[in-house]
């Protein structure tokens, strides 16, 4: 048997952060690129309020498939003091597939990665800031993927706020915006 839902049976969020410094970001937590792989290309940009103001305590999970399609990742890239076992951060060899990266005081961030493939030809990118009741998804799509079937489904000038504008070669700019305007604010996406 089945029974109805109330108001008093829902359990309120919390707002999400501000972090702590020690516990969530790590060293080398932009670098999802192996150290030196020519291929290499660096994503960067402002996370904003609905002021376009930057948001200086925000912090931002990166999720992609390597070049190949692989969704696996590399775990095990991060290393340990042998001493402290205080970590020390990525060791630079493997595609992880995975970053993260605390805003600066500005609200910038800069990650260094891997183009991502065909089939799979965006960044996804979970963003945690203050003020926020749940943490939002939302993708960034380097210039040459246009075609993918979410941005198809926008209108114009929501599927721009999804699009990296290059600024040179393989430096790429993606600003996100909380709130604002329809044609600014970043699209969000909603997993059920």
């Amino acid at each position: 048997m089945s029974r109805q839902v109330t108001a008093k049976d829902i359990t309120p969020s919390q707002t999400v952060g501000p972090f702590f410094g020690y516990a969530l970001p790590f060293a080398g937590g932009g670098d999802i690129a192996p150290v030196g792989d020519p291929r290499t290309v660096t994503l960067h940009g402002h996370v904003l309020d609905g002021e376009g103001r930057p948001v200086p305590d925000a912090l931002l999970e990166f999720w992609q498939a390597s070049p190949e399609g692989s969704r696996a990742g590399a775990p095990g890239s991060m290393r340990r003091d042998p001493v402290t076992g205080a970590a020390l951060g990525r060791h630079g060899v493997d595609f992880t597939g995975f970053g993260r990266v605390a805003v600066d005081a500005d609200g910038h961030y800069t990650l260094r990665t891997l183009p991502p493939p065909a089939d799979a030809p965006y960044l996804g990118i979970v963003v945690f800031a203050r003020g926020l009741l749940h943490h939002l998804h939302t993708r960034a799509y380097l210039p040459g993927h246009e075609d993918d079937s979410l941005l198809r489904g926008l209108p114009a000038d929501r599927r721009a706020t999804l699009l990296a504008v290059r600024e040179r070669d393989s430096v790429h700019r993606f600003d996100i915006r909380l709130q604002g305007d329809p044609g600014k604010e970043t699209v969000f996406l909603e997993f059920r």
